[in-house]
């Protein structure tokens, strides 16, 4: 299907870096052959080796934690679920949204936003490590699906419009700036992806993700905590806690999910969830089969509630024809946006500050430090094939130490203390 079949979008939006023959395969006429382009981008990604790594790495519990909690790979099902009925509703590309949806967490390490900082305090000598740069790198370089002339990855080769809605923060590295979507290393793939885009500036569809995201994090990731007993929404009803809650949501939330520079939304956003009749059938949570469909329906009313305000906001201030790409910027209310925060503060303070979990955390940045020197000093033959041939190409330190951290930062959780158990020892491991 040729790009004038997708309203608001065009060639330039439909076009891959390496130009593809019709697949053979696929009989004229076929379902298959009536594929979009941004239909194949979608089925590339969910196929992807990449993508199934997820299920083996950390959300905010770990796989083998409570009852079968929600991993990196279903919380990249549910944000790409969620952020498909915001494009749908708002006329984009389901299928683009889709993919960025899927996409978005498949640079991320072992052990997740923690994983992530130890990778990061190793690899100043490369440019640093960033998990949304690393996506990027997957998508265009190391997923192995298609090659250039030279021999050089050029990873699953998915369009222009798809990739550029996969990256969250459109910038290469800044002093000042902890967040980035691009390694210097990749800087050229970036630029071509960027074509005719504002500078800084994400797509629409870029913009339903990020809060496909935030919806997700917020709501699925305290559903978890409720159900393993690490959360209790009661905790919002009593004064001095809810101060505690609104304080964390203001210090670690107000900035990066865009709310003004003001804590006064955050105590009304609190007190306005817990008069929600679906909040209060499980402030008491207990497990029981009516507690456990109750929550069931406090997820689903919540994810209702957010993302449906972003469609009436950007309707709002857009119109209601088709909005795709530059076209159109995602308008949220303030007052879900900081009942977002509030949830993602809930976590914060019951699940992920818990001393425990800070002293496996420290464990496991340990585990992953250890693990990058052991293998560095032991590359190339410490090195999965196609990244040994990597190391063996790089010009200077940096790259091949990129190239261990590519490996690194591709394993499972499981994976991670396995490889460390083998080459280090079992002293650090979690």
């Amino acid at each position: 299907m040729d790009s004038g079949d997708l309203p608001g979008y065009g060639e330039h939006d439909t076009r891959r870096l390496l130009p593809e023959p019709p697949k053979d395969a696929a009989p004229a006429g076929s379902d298959m052959s009536n594929r979009t382009d941004f239909a194949r981008d979608r089925a590339r990604v969910l196929h992807s080796a990449a993508l199934r790594r997820l299920a083996g790495k950390t959300q905010v519990m770990g796989p083998g934690e409570g009852d079968v909690p929600r991993t990196r790979l279903t919380h990249s099902l549910e944000v790409a679920q969620i952020g498909r009925g915001i494009a749908h509703d708002l006329g984009a590309d389901a299928d683009v949204v889709d993919t960025a949806g899927l996409a978005h967490d498949i640079g991320h390490p072992p052990f997740g936003h923690n994983g992530e900082e130890a990778l990061n305090a190793l690899a100043e000598e490369c440019g640093g490590f960033e998990g949304n740069a690393q996506s990027l790198r997957i998508l265009t370089r190391l997923e192995p699906k298609l090659v250039d002339s030279g021999g050089t990855g050029r990873g699953l080769n998915l369009t222009r419009a798809s990739l550029d809605a996969a990256t969250k923060y459109p910038w290469p590295k800044q002093p000042g700036m902890t967040k980035f979507g691009v390694y210097d290393s990749d800087i050229e793939v970036f630029e071509w992806m960027r074509q005719g885009a504002p500078a800084g500036r994400r797509c629409l569809e870029a913009q339903i993700m990020d809060w496909a995201d935030d919806v997700a994090y917020s709501v699925h990731d305290v559903e978890d905590g409720v159900h393993s007993g690490r959360i209790s929404l009661r905790a919002l009803t009593h004064p001095d806690e809810r101060t505690e809650i609104v304080r964390m949501a203001a210090k670690h939330f107000r900035h990066e999910i865009r709310l003004p520079d003001t804590a006064e939304l955050l105590e009304p956003a609190a007190m306005h969830l817990i008069e929600l009749p679906a909040v209060a059938a499980v402030l008491d949570y207990d497990g029981s089969l009516q507690a456990q469909v109750a929550l069931k329906r406090l997820t689903s009313e919540l994810v209702g509630r957010f993302a449906s305000a972003s469609v009436s906001g950007t309707r709002a201030e857009f119109g209601s024809g088709p909005l795709t790409r530059y076209g159109a910027d995602l308008i949220l209310p303030e007052e879900v946006v900081a009942e977002v925060a509030v949830l993602k503060a809930v976590a914060l303070r019951y699940v992920m500050s818990d001393p425990e979990r800070l002293r496996l955390q420290q464990r496991q940045r340990v585990l992953l430090t250890e693990l990058v020197r052991a293998l560095a000093e032991a590359a190339p033959e410490s090195l999965d094939p196609a990244l040994a041939m990597a190391w063996r190409g790089a010009e200077d330190d940096g790259t091949r130490l990129r190239a261990v951290l590519d490996q690194v930062a591709s394993l499972t959780d499981a994976q991670a203390s396995e490889w460390h158990r083998q080459y280090v020892g079992s002293g650090s491991a979690v």
